[in-house]
């Protein structure tokens, strides 16, 4: 159950999203807390640095290898807006990541149970996952954010 450090640091990860928007990214962020210090703070880039793989919890998970000095994450919590999609569910095994705590749930993409469950299958690494914290937050930025691009299509479709 989320707690109150939960939602603060869930805050952080909403902001970094809100960053994200305003690039004219998917409005996704997140946050990698070690020992309650954040260690990381990033947001989806895919369209900014041109990478399919440019997304936040990956980027998190590189900023925070690089701050802590290794590959090993197991005391650290992410924290995500929007839950984690196939390949960022394998990062965050293959970091050995602890816990993982999401806004938005994905039907289409999520693998914390959304469209299937990763971290169900016998792997040697199984993070705790908390799911809907702050997800109307979440799930409001993204449908706004899709709305007013599908908007802009429209408009500039008609010139």
């Amino acid at each position: 159950m989320a707690d109150e450090k939960d939602l603060y640091y869930m805050g952080l990860a909403l902001e970094q999203a809100k960053i994200a928007a305003s690039l004219g990214e998917t409005p996704v962020g997140a946050v990698l807390v070690w020992e309650d210090r954040v260690v990381a703070q990033t947001y989806n880039r895919r369209e900014l640095d041109k990478m399919a793989t440019a997304h936040a919890e990956l980027l998190a998970i590189e900023e925070a290898n690089r701050n802590l000095g290794g590959w090993r994450l197991h005391k650290g919590t992410l924290y995500v807006t929007l839950e984690p999609c196939p390949m960022c569910a394998g990062a965050i095994i293959n970091a050995r990541i602890k816990r993982v705590v999401y806004g938005a749930s994905d039907r289409k993409a999520g693998c914390c149970g959304g469209l299937t469950d990763l971290f169900t299958i016998p792997f040697n690494h199984h993070p705790e996952v908390e799911g809907g914290v702050r997800a109307e937050e979440a799930s409001d930025l993204l449908s706004t954010f899709f709305r007013e691009l599908r908007e802009k299509r429209s408009r500039s479709s008609e010139k």
